[in-house]
């Protein structure tokens, strides 16, 4: 893609406002939270420290809506306090340049690194370093600086307490993450009815996954339903995949076809019903027609086998997750004369229900002191000069302290709107930092117009202008999640009117914070274009990561069916989530490659959508066989052994190729495969499963291989 291209679609990403469901009550909070601390220290402290405190009680109240886990108030808290010692830090170094550049270059160094912790800890702490550009022009004395650090964290302490006085949607985020994963599983259960081997993305159930850990406080007070539909909804994926698959042994047409779809429609809306009744904490309702359609005694005439077998696991984990998602009404379960018991997966538990102990099999999420060693270790891990985390950690602060220096000696005054542009834009990936630099540009040209030209107009004394403040959180608050476009042009009015209050706002005109803000917006841009951490190159070694990842989830698979009577271990568990893992990774970086002005450099996008196409096959044909797994006392197929270890070397071998621009081949699969042509082991999946295996290996060497061909 040519640099033209590139820029003009990161400008369009940038400026686009998207619907998506709105929170009044939840900006409401946030904004009487900002108008609780401004109006006390107003009336208490004057207009300095208010502006201090305000922009505390600004900052928590975003940290509490970021994508996190983790309680509401401790985000609040934990951004207070990190504002707060960079306000206190900056002011002591302010007077003396040199020694506040060597903070800021260090402070701004750190943050990028934070980045390696997850998308949360890198925005605050990016935020605490725009912010306290603006925080540390306000003290006069060390005296007056502790004390405006101090109420900045009483910002964060104020938010914090709001949100457990006032609390909205308790487990919301958690209630969402379980409910999208089951609406999931609703959608892919409908897509199978017409497409057999539909595929099924997996972030839904990893989202669901990461929300269902909790700290120890949060399991004591966790909702029941919220305990055991996740696990369920693992199990039942592989069932309707393998009810769908005609490989194992549905007709395309007919009448077994016909009852199948009509169970994948009944539990669709058995699914639909558990989503809504969590996502909104109401009783389940399971439509009477889609459990009819279940506890049907046709199913055992219809169907024989596999399927059979497969109609009837589903129809068990269907009865669960009506009783999870409702445990306070022993909703009446599905015929039990036509019920199976549910066996979980090797390395799986057995899901909780209403009567497990609270916190009893809970995933657990370390505390913020605990967490403090596992984010050492994730930043000493990107400290590698390859590392996007490390690139974007040295531009962020070579690009902050350069836009400090510029804006100090440009003749504006207040230059710290450009590097506060430039730290708040930039991100380790090339179409964010460029989306979000066009983005703000144009949210601050609209909202420093409109606020400054309230402020012309209406000159509004202390109180007003702390009210306008207010209202322009609240719009912020309310509209973030909507485009940064949208909410930059609140943030830039809020900002006028907050300084408006002390008058230090009205000694600059539009022009001026446009030029600085447009300043620090292209100083991002060319730090990306200079120093890059370009993706397209790196989507060979994702893909080869994903096609390790699936092939020992194979391997581990297979190696169960020579060893049913084996000790049960975690082994298929967790090869699963290895591989869910390499394969969003790998979804990611095509995303994030899709607008690099970057050539493809082997991979081009046609070869990459075909190669992620036969992965994802590969992936469902080894999670059917996971899916017919093997009862303890189910005699072993010794074949199977062989057929592991041919896939583990074949896939482990590819990969290496994969990763040297080399040609995969697969020799010991074919192998496996070709000997037992003549004479297959005896089951009625495990031969024809690794027919298909090797299929989709070839396609992907034929994904690999044609754009060389081409050229």
């Amino acid at each position: 893609m040519s640099w033209l291209r590139a820029l003009k679609e990161t400008a369009r990403s940038g400026l686009t406002v998207e619907r998506r469901r709105l929170e009044p009550v939840v900006a409401a909070r946030g904004a009487l939270g900002l108008a609780l601390v401004v109006g006390l220290s107003l009336a208490l402290f004057g207009p300095a420290v208010a502006v201090s405190s305000a922009f505390g009680a600004f900052q928590a109240a975003i940290a509490t809506f970021q994508r996190s886990w983790r309680p509401r108030p401790t985000l609040a808290l934990a951004s207070g306090a990190s504002l707060a010692v960079s306000t206190f830090l900056g002011y002591l170094t302010g007077a003396h340049t040199a020694l506040f550049l060597a903070l800021l270059l260090f402070w701004t160094f750190v943050s990028g690194l934070a980045w390696a912790a997850g998308p949360t800890a890198g925005i605050i702490a990016s935020s605490n370093v725009a912010i306290m550009l603006v925080t540390v022009t306000l003290p006069t004395s060390v005296a007056t600086a502790a004390g405006h650090a101090v109420m900045i964290f009483a910002g964060g302490v104020v938010q914090a307490a709001l949100v457990v006085l006032l609390p909205v949607r308790r487990w919301g985020a958690q209630r969402d993450a379980l409910a999208d994963a089951l609406a999931a599983e609703a959608d892919y259960a409908r897509r199978l009815r017409h497409d057999p081997v539909a595929p099924f993305d997996p972030v839904p159930l990893m989202t669901a996954r990461s929300a269902a850990a909790v700290t120890p406080r949060q399991a004591r007070t966790r909702p029941a339903e919220l305990h055991g539909a996740r696990g369920l909804a693992e199990r039942i994926r592989p069932v309707l995949a393998s009810l769908a698959d005609p490989a194992v042994g549905v007709p395309e047409e007919g009448p077994e076809r016909a009852r199948v779809r009509e169970l994948l429609a009944a539990a669709a809306e058995v699914l639909d019903a558990a989503a809504h009744a969590i996502r909104h904490g109401e009783p389940m309702a399971p439509p009477p027609p889609a459990l009819a359609a279940l506890r049907t005694p046709d199913t055992g005439a219809i169907l024989k086998g596999p399927p059979r077998r497969a109609a009837l696991r589903l129809t068990a984990l269907l009865g669960d997750v009506v009783e999870t998602a409702d445990p306070g009404t022993r909703t009446r379960r599905p015929d039990p004369g036509t019920r199976t018991p549910s066996r979980p997966g090797p390395g799986t538990r057995t899901p909780r229900t209403a009567e497990a102990p609270p916190g009893h099999g809970a995933r657990t999420r370390p505390t913020l002191l605990r967490l403090v060693p596992v984010v050492v270790a994730q930043v000493r891990a990107e400290l590698r000069p390859d590392s996007p985390v490390l690139r974007h950690a040295v531009r962020v602060s070579a690009v902050t302290a350069a836009g400090y220096l510029l804006g100090t000696w440009l003749p504006f005054g207040h230059g710290y709107w450009a590097p506060m542009a430039s730290v708040m834009v930039m991100r380790p990936d090339f179409s964010q930092t460029y989306a979000r630099s066009v983005a703000r540009f144009g949210g601050t040209l609209l909202g420093v117009t409109l606020a400054t030209g309230v402020v012309q107009a209406a000159h509004p004394g202390t109180y007003l202008s702390a009210a306008l403040a207010v209202m322009c959180a609240f719009g912020m608050y309310l509209l973030m999640r909507t485009g940064y476009a949208a909410g930059q042009t609140f943030v830039s009015a809020y900002v006028v009117f907050l300084l408006g209050m002390e008058g230090a706002g009205l000694t600059q005109t539009v022009r001026e914070r446009v030029l600085l803000t447009l300043l620090g917006g292209v100083l991002a841009m060319l730090s990306y274009a200079v120093y890059p951490a370009w993706e397209t190159p790196r989507l060979r070694g994702r893909l080869a990561d994903w096609l390790a990842s699936v092939g020992a989830f194979a391997a581990v698979v297979t190696a169960r069916y020579a060893d049913p009577a084996g000790p049960a271990s975690p082994d298929v568990r967790e090869a699963l989530l290895r591989t869910r893992a390499a394969r969003v990774a790998w979804q990611e970086a095509v995303a994030r490659a899709t607008h690099e002005p970057v050539r493809h450099r082997g991979l081009s996008h046609a070869a990459a959508e075909q190669a992620e196409h036969a992965l994802a096959e590969f992936g469902r044909v080894a999670m059917l066989l996971e899916a017919h797994l093997p009862e303890r006392g189910a005699p072993p197929v010794p074949a199977a052994a062989a057929l592991a270890e041919s896939l583990r070397r074949s896939t482990e071998r590819g990969a290496k190729e994969v990763r040297e621009r080399g040609e995969p081949h697969w020799d010991d699969l074919r192998e496996t495969v070709t000997a037992w042509s003549a004479e297959p082991p005896d089951h009625f999946l495990l031969h024809k499963g690794a027919a298909l295996l090797l299929e989709c290996l070839d396609e992907l060497t034929t994904a690999l291989m044609e754009p060389k061909r081409s050229s």
